[in-house]
């Protein structure tokens, strides 16, 4: 019994608030999978598409291309970079004997064993890791179309507008799975101080993305409508 009440504020909370999360992403997905014109993500995957014909349609012009995919690559490259940094941060604070690992009993609620402090700084380093892989890998992709983009059109040619469409679908999913999983990690590491708070942040952090990832406005067109349910 003592040690249920020494764990039973991190049991409750902690998942509650990371199944919020994933709850609402699982509904943001279906969303886009059933009806993208009301999801920035299924608007943007149309857009992708246009954007990737034009660009290839001008190769003699086609500069503000090159310099839109070397923005992309410069915001995955930050977002790997900053969690690789975090989780050799936490791998030190993990491996280290220093008393920073010991947070300050009489300010944090929940449990405060050694295991479960390490536990936290695991969970957070795990997320983090996972962050900086599909970043990377979106980096990747997107280094892909930005070689592949200038090639000339050709009728015997494979890289075709769909091909490079499909190309940076990829890399942007990539891209959104791993700052969706950098911002989880953030919001995880408040469970230092304790298991509410990051059953407040999960909450906050909801709210943002709604606003953040749902729009107004009227349906698309039924000829538009097979393409954003094939590339969402």
């Amino acid at each position: 019994m003592v040690e249920w009440e020494k764990y039973y504020m991190d049991i409750m909370f902690v998942p509650c608030g990371f199944l919020i999360l994933v709850l609402y992403h699982f509904w943001l997905w279906h969303m886009t999978r059933t009806q993208p014109f009301t999801t920035t993500l299924g608007r943007d995957a149309d857009g992708r598409r246009f954007w990737v014909l034009a660009m290839m349609k001008d190769i003699d012009n086609n500069l503000v291309g090159v310099q839109t995919i070397r923005n992309l690559i410069m915001g995955t490259t930050l977002m790997s970079t900053t969690s690789i940094l975090l989780c050799a941060g936490l791998g030190a604070i993990i491996s280290s004997t220093y008393s920073v690992k010991k947070p300050m009993k009489e300010s944090v609620f929940g449990a405060h064993g050694e295991f479960v402090v390490v536990l936290k700084y695991a969970i957070v380093l795990t997320i983090l890791s996972f962050s900086f892989v599909c970043n990377t890998l979106s980096s990747a992709f997107i280094n892909q179309v930005n070689m592949l983009i200038s090639i000339p059109q050709n009728v015997k040619s494979m890289v075709t507008p769909e091909y490079l469409s499909q190309h940076l679908s990829k890399a942007m999913l990539l891209n959104i799975v791993g700052n969706r999983l950098f911002y989880t990690a953030i919001t995880l590491q408040l469970w230092i101080f304790g298991p509410l708070l990051p059953f407040l942040s999960s909450m906050l952090m909801v709210c943002i993305l709604y606003n953040l990832d749902f729009v107004g406005g009227t349906r698309p067109k039924n000829e538009e409508m097979d393409f954003i349910h094939s590339d969402a």
